[in-house]
């Protein structure tokens, strides 16, 4: 019997949604399908234990081939199965679930796994037919549903702290005590509140991770030094989304380029650096540029219908990140942040970044 959380659920149902569509929309940045944004599916790959299987679209039907064998069955019962899962999905209220209804026909489909095979972020192959170019290329995708909770872009870890110095203010022991105990609900920014008041500069110094710095540096050089100016505005504002954080950078523009002829450069590095995040560059790995096979993301909404961002469509599939993700705090006991210390007669903090999509 399979079982899993919704998040794997989605994954077989984005499989059979799609054979019963035969097609896929592009979407947004707001969610919205395009209309006239369409890719013919040709056929989707998926790595089973059991083996390798092709699901062709063939008039109305799906031709199933693997090692050995090849059948077909009706795209209606795609539909119905389809519909059936998404039901399911929504309805669970437990951590992981099985489905009995689909059982056997998962079985007879050969998919003996809610989580396809894959050594990369890639949860879905598909082939698609591109109308304009009358190409038929491979496509690598990740799955992201938000029938469950909502996924994390970047996740948290002591890899992706940024420190930051205390200067001028002359910290004594019992200040650093007292303001370390703050344990408020929103305990972070109201020991940096404490620290501001007290008239000190909190400047940026480096990085906790050098792997993580360097990463960001062979996106952008500057890249480190805008996102630590990003993460110390969420924990020091009311602001939290990325395009929010982005807006409020862009008008402070703390790094002092040339605005003159309003050029965007803040906008432009962060939605070049969620776009590596999202195609695989991950803080603890030296990251050399070389994307995943996956090229982007599959959006399971929550009325079921799923929408395509690639990097195929690049402009969309930056906007779809930069509109639709946010900072939040992680555990800061966990990834040891937010409290000051000193180290060779100096005073540190460090701030975490950590990036969630939208629900």
């Amino acid at each position: 019997m399979l079982k899993g959380n919704k998040g794997e659920w989605s994954e077989i149902y984005t499989l059979l949604k799609l054979l019963g569509d035969k097609e896929i929309y592009v979407g947004d940045e707001n969610l919205n399908k395009i209309p006239d944004l369409l890719y013919p599916i040709i056929k989707i790959l998926r790595d089973e234990n059991n083996g390798n299987y092709e699901y062709s679209v063939n008039d109305n039907l799906i031709l199933i081939t693997g090692e050995d064998d090849s059948f077909s069955i009706s795209i209606v019962e795609f539909k119905q199965k389809s519909a059936l899962l998404l039901n399911k999905i929504k309805e669970a209220h437990s951590s992981s679930f099985d489905v009995p209804e689909i059982e056997d026909f998962l079985s007879q489909i050969k998919c003996s796994t809610l989580k396809a095979k894959s050594s990369s972020k890639t949860d879905i192959r598909i082939v698609i037919h591109d109308l304009k170019t009358n190409l038929q290329p491979e496509l690598g995708f990740s799955i992201k549903s938000q029938l469950g909770g909502a996924s994390t872009l970047l996740n948290a870890g002591k890899t992706t702290n940024f420190i930051y110095e205390i200067e001028n203010c002359g910290l004594t022991n019992d200040f650093v005590e007292r303001t370390n105990l703050i344990d408020t609900r929103s305990k972070i920014k109201d020991r940096l509140n404490a620290v501001i008041n007290n008239r000190c500069k909190i400047q940026f110094n480096q990085t906790e991770k050098e792997i993580f710095g360097n990463n960001l540096i062979l996106i952008d050089s500057l890249l480190p030094n805008i996102l630590a100016e990003i993460t110390f505005d969420f924990y020091t504002s009311n602001s939290s989304k990325i395009i929010d954080l982005v807006e409020n950078i862009e008008s402070n523009n703390p790094l002092n380029f040339n605005t003159a002829n309003n050029h965007k450069f803040y906008e432009y590095k962060i939605k070049k650096f969620l776009t590596e995040v999202a195609l695989g560059m991950m803080p603890a790995k030296v990251w050399n540029g070389i994307y995943d096979a996956t090229g982007g993301y599959l959006v399971v909404k929550e009325d079921g219908e799923v929408l395509s961002y690639h990097i195929y469509n690049k402009n969309k599939f930056e906007n779809y990140l930069f509109h639709n993700t946010k900072l939040e705090t992680a555990s800061s006991s966990r990834h040891d942040f937010g409290k000051i210390y000193e180290e060779n007669g100096k005073y540190f903090i460090k701030l975490n970044l950590q990036i969630r999509f939208l629900k």
